[in-house]
């Protein structure tokens, strides 16, 4: 039986990420494994791409940045002062903050992007904010979702009755 991808199946891909310009940004060492139908664990132009695809079949989408991980916003960089941060710092380290003006529960995770002197900068964007992203991707398993996979939303565990919520 070759299932299809359809709404509440869980989907097995082989993937890779490239830019416009061939660059990988993401060779898919591992498999991508997600729930189908609408529940936000996969970008939803590649989900609307996987429907009704079988096991073997390879799709290849384009994502503009509102696609993907968004635009670059500039307000998200920031510049502090050293002495705020812990002695061991260095370019590629993350913080979780709140961007300025936010509410105490908003929360964006902060890379150093540099250290000079006195002052850190961080930057609140993901590495690949403004990047248009090309993926390709083929399907290499399809299976029912149990009651308890659509139910929360999201994979349990390669077998399907382990449970890794977080």
């Amino acid at each position: 039986m070759n299932m299809q991808v359809s709404k509440n199946t869980v989907v097995t891909l082989d993937y890779n990420v490239t830019d416009p310009d061939g660059t990988v940004v993401d060779e898919g060492r591992d498999a991508l494994i997600y729930l189908h139908g609408g529940y936000d664990d996969i970008f939803p132009k590649i989900e609307e791409a996987l429907q009704d695809k079988k096991v073997g079949e390879t799709v290849t989408v384009k994502l503009q940045p509102d696609d993907a991980f968004g635009e670059y916003d500039a307000e998200l960089v920031q510049i502090e002062p050293r002495k705020d941060f812990p002695k061991e710092l260095e370019v590629g380290m993350q913080f979780e903050g709140a961007p300025q003006g936010a509410d105490e529960d908003e929360f964006v995770i902060y890379r150093v992007t540099d250290i000079a002197d006195d002052k850190v900068v961080l930057d609140g964007n993901h590495p690949l904010a403004g990047t248009a992203l090309v993926f390709t991707c083929t399907v290499t398993a399809v299976r029912p979702a149990s009651e308890e996979e659509i139910e929360h939303g999201h994979v349990h565990g390669l077998d399907g009755d382990e449970h890794t919520c977080h």
